[in-house]
């Protein structure tokens, strides 16, 4: 792939990233105005989390970047990788299909380790049901990351950035309906079948998200089907650079923990002295969801058109080039990061009253400092990213575990000293 077809490739993405940004924000502005921003949306947000933390734990780094270099490699065979491909593919559909059963056997236990302050409370229960519902997007995460794998190697990057909007429209209606058919919600009011719809409803627009990817696998020439042959070399080396990928979001992860228990109990700590306003790990996830805009529309456009392109070229030694694309993609990158951040760090509580305006004024505020004091952090984040699909070309993930293993004491250590300090 030429640059000028990396470019072109990132175009199309962060368009369709754009329109899945946009349509998640409306999305997220309608949960808000269903579910407020205080405990009730605070159960929903670490139900319809849990998901998407187990996936990540477990397979979601694999299927993002450890297997493309793989998948480039075996299009090289003399059956364009349909046998590797097709292993691959089976033996993921079985993990995810088991890990969304257990998951949602130990949702109780799940809720207890990442919300510990909800233990006897209706939040509790709560969570637990809504959380058994959104668990099957599990699969359907997982399906849907490897399917446009697939088609990103074989250079068809657009629909995989375009699918999450179909996701984020169905929510978009779910929500409307809701609060057209059901108005102010709390914790007291909410019912079984309120929580059904809320928790299948929104799994539903995964399930949607991952079958709007088939047709563009069949047509890209990849014929895939169930096959249990797993005694293969590239499967055995797909194991092992997994187990990487599993230390590395194990590390992530625990770190998270931390951040979601103290986000969780300063918002159940406040509610009983009648504090409500900007606590809880609900204003957390949404000044993250702005700040990540830039990173996605950008970055992770470019990153993920560039991952192919640079495992051919590990692949054929061609490291000098391997070099000069990765510095070509920083510096294209910083043109928008860099304003992005200054942006964010000087108008972080404008930011959040004009995107969050059916929330109070209060919340906002509160908001928008948050975005302010995560905005510095959006530079490394971006170069981050870069390096580490560098690595990933390389099959390196050593190196990725020890600099996570870093990056997250230093996290853990300071969440600490400011929460209970």
């Amino acid at each position: 792939m030429s640059d000028n077809q990396l470019f072109k490739a990132s175009s199309i993405m962060a368009l369709g990233t754009i329109a899945s940004r946009i349509t998640g924000l409306i999305r997220n502005l309608m949960l808000a105005a269903l579910l407020g921003t205080a405990i009730l949306g605070d159960t929903y947000n670490v139900a319809n989390t849990m998901p998407n933390i187990l996936y990540n734990l477990l397979i979601g780094g694999a299927l993002t970047a450890v297997f493309v270099p793989q998948i480039v490699r075996s299009l090289r065979d003399s059956d364009q990788g349909s046998a590797f491909i097709s292993r691959l593919f089976t033996v993921t559909v079985t993990f995810l299909f088991a890990l969304t059963v257990i998951g949602i056997l130990i949702s109780p236990q799940l809720v207890n380790i990442y919300a510990p302050e909800y233990a006897g409370s209706k939040e509790f229960d709560v969570t637990v049901t809504l959380m058994r519902y959104c668990l099957p997007q599990i699969f359907f995460l997982g399906l849907f990351a490897l399917l446009g794998q697939i088609a990103n190697a074989k250079d068809r990057f657009g629909p995989m950035m375009w699918a999450p909007v179909i996701n984020n429209l169905l929510a978009i209606a779910l929500f409307y309906f809701l609060i057209v058919s059901r108005g102010d919600l709390s914790v007291a009011s909410i019912s079984n079948q309120d929580l059904l719809w809320l928790g299948l409803g929104t799994t539903a627009g995964y399930l949607a998200q991952a079958l709007v990817l088939f047709p563009v696998v069949i047509k890209s020439g990849v014929r895939l089907s169930l096959r249990f042959d797993w005694a293969n070399s590239q499967i055995i080396k797909s194991f092992k650079l997994a187990g990487w990928s599993f230390a590395y979001a194990m590390i992530s992860q625990l770190s998270y923990l931390v951040t979601i228990n103290i986000a969780t109990s300063a918002a159940v700590k406040s509610a009983a002295d009648g504090i409500t306003t900007g606590v809880g790990y609900t204003p957390y996830a949404n000044a993250y969801l702005i700040l990540i805009l830039p990173h996605s529309i950008i970055t992770v456009s470019i990153v993920t058109a560039l991952l192919p392109k640079l495992s051919n070229l590990v692949i054929d030694k061609k490291y000098k080039d391997v070099s000069d694309s990765m510095s070509l993609t920083m510096r294209l990158m910083g043109i928008f990061i860099i304003p992005a951040a200054v942006l964010f760090l000087f108008f972080g509580d404008v930011i959040a009253k004009v995107l969050y305006f059916g929330i109070p004024t209060d919340d906002a505020n509160y908001l928008g400092l948050t975005l302010s004091a995560f905005a510095l952090g959006l530079i490394p984040v971006s170069i981050n990213l870069v390096l580490l699909r560098g690595l990933n070309a390389f099959e390196n993930l050593k190196s990725q575990v020890i600099g996570n293993l870093i990056m997250n004491i230093i996290s853990v250590v300071l969440s600490l000293i400011a929460a209970y300090t």
